[in-house]
């Protein structure tokens, strides 16, 4: 009871009992936070939570999200869809509409796409799939329209340059071949004078998508300007007819002035009324045609 009483030793089990108290509860602190760090690394190293876990809110809230994102997405898709169709239906419409033909070229050398013109100019039902070869079968540049076509202009060769040549030489060289003139064969036997623009179709970044030709009809304006070329040539002829019938004419005059025999006046006369008429006729005959070929001419210009 004395030792109690002492206030020395009291305060000696105080302080005892007080650090006994501390050291017992940073131990089970100390343990507790191991014990929390423990499950911290076991639930790290589990399968993630699934959807089940997750709070009802959160998951009401990721679903909202991804239904925006889809719906989003679903109106991008039908607006660049529409653009897309708009686009085509311009295309076709364009195309299909041209006077001229078309003819696109793949990288591969075939046909991919053509619109009508371009059928009707070459007589074939679909072109699709076929070859420059198979198309313009050996159809030969005019001689007169080599000189634009090839690398040299001076170059002087006997051989041919055909249609399908130029194509294949624009797809696979970086030229252009402008302005080719052919005489060209169709399947059914029509034959057609044809002026077709070859060039490269290049892509955005620069690659080659194909050859696209550009092909006109100058059938009827290639048959006027022979005509006109026969019609010069006839236009000499008919000029030294002329001055030959002027002549005779002349001779016979002069010889009737000279002559004072009736008969052979008569006779005189008579030949220089023959070839008076024949002259008349041949003129008319002339002015006829070519009359009638300007008229063509001006319809086709119409």
């Amino acid at each position: 009871m004395r030792l109690l009483a002492n206030p020395v030793l009291l305060r000696a089990a105080f302080v005892l009992f007080c650090a006994t108290a501390a050291f017992l509860l940073g131990l089970f602190a100390i343990r507790r936070l191991r014990s929390n760090i423990s499950k911290e690394c076991d639930l790290s190293n589990d399968a993630p939570p699934s959807l089940d876990t997750l709070p009802v809110h959160l998951y009401n809230t990721v679903i909202q999200q991804l239904k925006q994102q889809k719906h989003e997405l679903q109106v991008q898709s039908q607006a660049d869809q529409h653009r897309a169709r708009t686009s085509e239906n311009f295309s076709q419409a364009v195309l299909s509409n041209l006077s001229c033909g078309v003819l696109v070229f793949g990288i591969n050398g075939l046909v991919k796409t053509a619109n009508p013109a371009a059928k009707a100019i070459l007589g074939f039902a679909s072109t699709t799939g076929m070859s420059a070869e198979d198309i313009f079968r050996g159809a030969a540049i005019h001689s007169s329209n080599l000189a634009a076509t090839r690398a040299f202009p001076d170059e002087t060769s006997d051989a041919p340059v055909h249609v399908a040549d130029e194509i294949h030489t624009v797809l696979h060289e970086d030229s252009k071949r402008r302005d080719i003139e052919a005489d060209y064969n169709g399947p059914s036997g029509q034959k057609r004078f044809l002026r077709i623009t070859v060039s490269r179709v290049p892509a955005v970044d620069g690659s080659l998508l194909g050859v696209a030709c550009l092909i006109n009809d100058l059938s009827e304006l290639e048959g006027i300007r022979r005509q006109q070329e026969l019609h010069g040539e006839i236009s000499a002829e008919m000029a030294l007819q002329l001055r030959t019938s002027l002549t005779t004419i002349s001779g016979f005059a002069q010889q009737l002035a000279n002559n004072r025999d009736p008969e052979l006046a008569k006779e005189l006369a008579s030949d220089i009324a023959q070839e008076a008429a024949q002259l008349d006729r041949s003129i008319g005959g002339f002015l006829t045609a070519k009359r009638a070929a300007s008229l063509a001419a001006s319809n086709a210009a119409k």
